[in-house]
């Protein structure tokens, strides 16, 4: 069968299609300009649609595109309801969803509920007085005695969480930029308007959301000052280790317990259609516990993710046991959502500073981890983080704390597609929004396609291997253990167990199979070979995939 014959109704008879799936972020600004203005748009999506399908994903998880003045490039919604011009129109979007399910993929979009624009009409009609019909949409108080803002809330953008509105003379909510005032969830119609939302997304077809900050919604009611951190529990997962809103511990602006509620009206929400959510979880002391607490039973969150392996941090085999141990501990009940990338965070190439081998490595480490996979575009080629000038940065992350971190931008540069076209195919404008980085031109999609040993083919044969094996999709495991830089454990369903070995090093490596007889599989994916005395010798960077001989695959 030709992939532009995939029936997409065969799928639509699994409720558990998310579970165990690979979703694979697309940043519409930066894949595909269709229309010559240096921007990507919602037709380029659906021109490399068949590309996306040739890499065997299950969904697609594209970030905002709606209405929006672009202070943080979409994720200050000013409708909720609109394609922005820039990317296109509602009936461009109607054609994403048709080519994905034409193509076999489904199709979630990123909901930025926790906050709006300050440019959105609720906020225009709530901060014009006190006492309108939108005046608690957003979360306003009034001063302190002294005119100081009425807590020591801190923005995860630097400085205070509260503006001051000198027409209302208070003080308003905002968790990230000045321009992204937070929504009061405590307001039932608040919620009510954000399901009406979702609603609106779900007739046009789509197949589920990744919820962006979805610990922040709500805020503690009294307003109360979050408690200082210790200084050995900081770190930089969620804020550059710059910013002094590592400085707290964030019991009151967010991580409230009221937010469950919502979350099961989403999900009442959600089930008529069979659609799915993943919850970004940004917390960095909590967040594998919330990942635990939001998808925990049938009646809230499909999936989640933390940011443990979104961190700086290298992963050690030491390392990549303590996470997942602890993710049994206290989110058994539940199901991750891993990633290694993304577009809030150095591309992990250079964030661990990967060679290619320890690229596969880690690729086919993430597709035998249980929980579902999300990849970010060009991750599958490779992409180290781009070096952008100052003076060509967009990112107000960058911007108010250059140079000790440079913002996102370096991982939000264009995609590459082919080095013989200008701007590596990605737009025939002279200049594009962010630059093409020069250094990826070389790992374009054309240049790996013609490449059999290429990472893109690794991907496709990784992502394959993992649906061709139900343990890998859904199973079970038995708990992770570590043997110096080895990790190993197994993946279990039904009459099928794979027991999957890892040197996660650059030295070799020497391992003792549990007792059996053994029969390796994945060798296109540099699986290591047992030998027959159940020696294991693995190569830097190598992994060894098994099961046993009366098993079939």
């Amino acid at each position: 069968m030709s992939l532009d014959t995939v029936s997409y109704m065969d799928n639509l008879t699994n409720p558990d299609w998310w579970r165990g799936a690979v979703i694979y972020q697309i940043y519409p600004r930066s894949y595909q300009d269709s229309n010559a203005d240096g921007v990507g748009d919602l037709l380029g999506i659906v021109n490399r649609i068949p590309y996306i399908a040739s890499l065997g994903v299950d969904a697609i998880w594209i970030s905002p595109f709606f209405t929006s003045p672009m202070k943080d490039f979409g994720y200050d919604v000013s409708d909720y309801c609109d394609v922005d011009p820039m990317f296109g129109s509602i009936a461009d979007f109607d054609a994403v969803v048709e080519t994905a399910h034409r193509f076999g993929i489904r199709v979630m979009i990123d909901l930025v509920l926790s906050h709006t624009s300050d440019q959105h009409p609720w906020f225009k009609e709530g901060a014009s007085s006190r006492d309108n019909a939108k005046a608690d949409w957003h979360v306003w108080s009034d001063p302190k005695p002294d005119g100081t803002p009425p807590n020591n809330w801190l923005s995860i953008f630097g400085g205070s969480a509260w503006q001051w509105s000198s027409r209302r003379e208070q003080y308003y909510l905002h968790n990230f930029l000045t321009s992204q005032p937070d929504l009061n969830f405590h307001n039932p119609d608040v919620q009510q308007a954000l399901l009406d939302v979702a609603l609106f997304w779900l007739h046009r077809g789509v197949d589920g959301f990744r919820l962006d900050t979805i610990n922040f919604y709500t805020h503690d009611q009294e307003l109360r000052d979050n408690p200082a951190l210790p200084k050995e529990q900081r770190n930089a997962v969620i804020a550059p280790s710059v910013n002094p809103y590592n400085h707290q511990e964030h019991l009151y602006d967010k991580n409230r317990p009221e937010n469950l509620e919502f979350l099961r009206k989403l999900r009442a929400v959600m089930a008529p259609f069979g659609a799915a959510a993943v919850g970004e979880v940004g917390d960095a002391q909590r967040g594998l516990e919330i990942m635990g607490e939001y998808t925990r039973g049938d009646d809230l969150m499909q999936m989640c993710y933390a940011f443990e392996f979104l961190s700086a941090e290298q992963p050690t085999a030491a390392r990549i046991v303590e996470v997942m141990e602890h993710v049994d501990a206290v989110a058994g009940e539940g199901w991750a959502c891993w990633a290694f990338s993304n577009h809030d965070v150095q591309r992990h190439a250079s964030r661990w500073t990967l060679s290619p081998a320890a690229l596969r490595m880690f690729t086919t480490l993430i597709m035998c981890l249980r929980g579902s996979v999300c990849i970010y575009q060009g991750e599958e080629l490779g992409l180290p983080e781009a070096e952008v000038p100052y003076d060509q940065l967009k990112d107000p992350y960058g911007i108010e704390f250059w140079p000790e971190f440079k913002g996102r931008d370096g991982c939000r540069t264009p995609m590459v597609w082919d080095d013989n076209e200008h701007n590596a195919g990605f737009s025939s404008r002279p200049v594009t929004w962010l630059p093409v980085a020069s250094e990826h031109r070389t790992m374009c999609v054309a240049g790996q396609e013609r490449d059999p040993g290429s990472l893109l083919h690794h991907y496709r044969k990784a992502i394959s291997f993992r649906h061709n094996h139900a343990a890998l999709r859904t199973g079970s495991h038995d708990g992770m253990k570590a043997s110096g830089n080895v990790i190993y454990f197994s993946r279990t369903s039904g009459a099928q167990t794979i027991f999957c070995i890892f040197n996660v090093s650059d030295q070799p490596s020497n391992f003792d199979m549990p007792e059996g007889e053994w029969r390796t599989i994945g060798p296109e994916l540099g699986s290591a070979h047992v030998s027959g005395d159940g020696k294991l010798h693995l190569g830097p960077w190598q992994v060894c995939l098994t099961l046993e001989r009366s098993d079939r695959p």
